[in-house]
């Protein structure tokens, strides 16, 4: 039987669901879904690819005329969410055929302002939605449901002040739904100050801490590259995130992958958004095994079979190295984590060793690992004018023992 059923959906939006294979909802779906369509506000808390897109899309489906104006909002803090956001509510309302965009920056504003014009559902990032707001492109007196997707990542990458200026923009008359991994303090009070009595609603973690294993490498910065290469190589894997804290490392990092015969794709911030958009393609098909990234990619997108999360550099925030390790261990597989300590690491690892006690992360032995051919060796140049990287003679060694 199909439990979506019970929700008392219209059959439209109930024939789609099973028709895209849903059979049973998530926890956060079962949670959430009964109050989103009574017309409640919600805060609700849940890992990223635990189904919050569908639970909040249903509420849009049900509630949304086709042709009747801008009448949803929803704010995602990275492009590539937009985008995947778009596509799952798109799929939902097949029948309906409402006309749902996605707006960001590092594109055209001009195809944009015309598609705005016939819009019934807009997926936007902050920056880009407060130009149109300023340039009058977008007409948000109509909105009746707004979404905050992520909105804890969005305190994180400083769209706090651009996302109260797109709230207080929007009829006060509304419904408002909070969906993020982590609801902080932060939210909670951007909650207090712009919800009506929400209701709260979590679900369990999604990553099995009994299928994730968690190691670590004591590792000099000189061989971590070396190390990287070693473990890619010899190691069984389904697809394989490697995360750096610098868009200038993930560069790097990828780089040498490449050239010592990995295939590998980088993801961050710095990239043009067809970039951007290709990465994660070529990920999710598994055209490519390995993912460089920042932590643009840790939170909010849905990528399947990740088997490995290597940390090449130890994230500072220990909130952060929960949503990377989040990637993996989930619905029942296996995963492993990774990470990779130098000296420069360890004061991040013991925040998060503090913060999260219970963590279980065993210290593995060095393995023997041969020498790799290592490009782009100006990058460590640059670095040692800039700040104290590497020694002169740690950068020599690092040379010879590279060639």
């Amino acid at each position: 039987m199909n439990l979506f059923r019970n929700f008392g959906l219209s059959h439209e939006l109930f024939n789609t669901i099973e028709q895209l294979g849903f059979t049973q909802p998530t926890q956060i779906q079962e949670k959430s879904i009964p109050h989103i369509l009574s017309g409640k506000d919600v805060i609700g808390e849940s890992a990223t690819g635990s189904g919050k897109t569908l639970a909040f899309g249903c509420g849009i489906v049900e509630n949304v005329i086709p042709k009747q104006g801008l009448q949803t909002l929803i704010l995602t803090p990275t492009r590539e969410l937009a985008d995947q956001v778009k596509d799952v509510i798109q799929k939902l309302s097949y029948t309906k055929q409402l006309k749902i965009i996605s707006i960001y920056g590092g594109v055209s504003m001009n195809p944009q302002i015309d598609a705005l014009r016939k819009a019934d559902v807009v997926v936007a990032t902050p920056g880009r939605l407060l130009d149109h707001l300023q340039r009058k492109t977008i007409n948000t007196t109509r909105i009746k449901l707004l979404v905050l997707d992520e909105a804890d990542r969005m305190f994180d990458m400083g769209f706090v002040e651009d996302v109260e200026k797109i709230i207080r923009g929007c009829p006060k008359k509304r419904q408002t739904l909070f969906f993020s991994a982590t609801i902080s303090s932060r939210v909670k009070r951007l909650a207090d100050k712009y919800m009506a009595k929400p209701t709260s609603v979590w679900a369990k973690k999604q990553v099995d801490p009994d299928k994730l294993t968690q190691i670590y490498y004591n590792v000099s910065r000189n061989a971590k590259l070396s190390l990287l290469s070693h473990l890619l190589l010899n190691e069984r894997a389904g697809l394989v995130m490697v995360f750096c804290n610098s868009r200038k490392n993930t560069e790097f990092v990828a780089k040498n992958l490449k050239a010592n015969r990995i295939s590998a794709i980088t993801i961050h911030g710095g990239l043009a958004q067809n970039k951007r958009t290709k990465a994660i393609e070529l990920f999710n098909t598994a055209k490519v095994g390995v993912l460089v990234c920042t932590d643009v990619a840790a939170r909010g997108l849905d990528i399947e079979s990740v088997s490995h999360i290597y940390n090449y550099d130890i994230p500072k925030d220990a909130k952060d190295y929960i949503h990377r390790i989040g990637r993996t261990a989930r619905a029942g597989e296996t995963g492993r984590v990774v990470n990779l300590l130098s000296d420069y690491d360890h004061d991040n690892f013991t925040r998060i060793l503090q913060e999260y006690k219970t963590f279980k992360i065993t210290n593995v032995q060095m393995p023997e690992v041969g020498r790799i051919k290592i490009i782009g060796m100006n990058t460590f140049k640059r670095r040692l004018k800039q700040k104290p990287f590497l020694s002169k003679n740690s950068f020599n060694k690092h040379r010879a023992w590279a060639r």
